[in-house]
């Protein structure tokens, strides 16, 4: 079951405005990102689905995760059906969130109260997934749906629109700024916060760092 609750999710969404996002198939690994993301300020962290058995590994960083960082939101990303969102969710997942937009995962995550932000592409999409109850949608790919001038012309006419771009988002003044300016509710933030090559050193500090640069950004705006 999930540690928080809807609107506690959306809200720290929100008030954050980042969300870092990470897949890695050691678990051990893993609760390293999440720790220094935590301690760099983020609370809110996607475990993006992907390979063999991503459930187990996300089943054990999020009871780890109760423990050692237990004001983190855990949820999981790239989820595309609605059996792997149930599955997630009896995991404790507390969001989940979709590249694409799928109607029936709407339904499994509504019935469980569970935030849920399906990838978009264009306005029609936007307007049906608010219309299934979606706070927050995702833009994705962020950079090549438009960049922030496509959340700007989206927002214009839609301005109770709430969009999380993820995919092209760098942890930098310039990319961060011109995405919030632009009205993005919150940013997701991917590879380019976790190097492969950073990973492989295990600098965990670099994470962590890039973290607290991209809050203070954040609280600058």
């Amino acid at each position: 079951m999930a540690r928080f609750k809807r609107l506690q999710v959306l809200n720290t969404m929100t008030e954050t405005k980042i969300v870092p996002l990470f897949y890695n198939a050691d678990a051990e690994l893993v609760k390293q990102v999440v720790k220094a993301c935590y301690i760099g300020g983020a609370r809110v962290f996607e475990f993006t689905n992907r390979g063999d058995f991503a459930h187990e590994v996300f089943a054990e960083v999020n009871k780890w995760c109760a423990l050692e960082c237990p004001e983190m939101i855990m949820g999981v990303g790239s989820v595309v059906d609605s059996a792997t969102a149930a599955l997630y969710i009896q995991l404790g997942a507390n969001f989940i969130v979709s590249p694409s937009l799928n109607p029936e995962m709407a339904k499994v995550c509504n019935r469980r109260k569970i935030a849920w932000l399906p990838g978009c592409g264009t306005l029609s999409e936007i307007n049906l997934a608010e219309e299934l109850g979606c706070e927050i949608v995702k833009i994705f790919p962020g950079k090549e749906v438009g960049g922030p001038a496509f959340v700007k012309a989206i927002t214009a006419p839609c301005p109770w629109t709430n969009i999380m771009p993820s995919g092209g988002v760098a942890p930098t003044k310039e990319s961060i700024e011109s995405w919030i300016n632009a009205g993005a509710t919150c940013v997701g933030l991917g590879s380019q916060l976790t190097p492969k090559d950073v990973i492989a050193k295990g600098d965990f500090s670099f994470i962590e760092n890039k973290v607290k640069e991209a809050m203070a950004i954040i609280s600058d705006l």
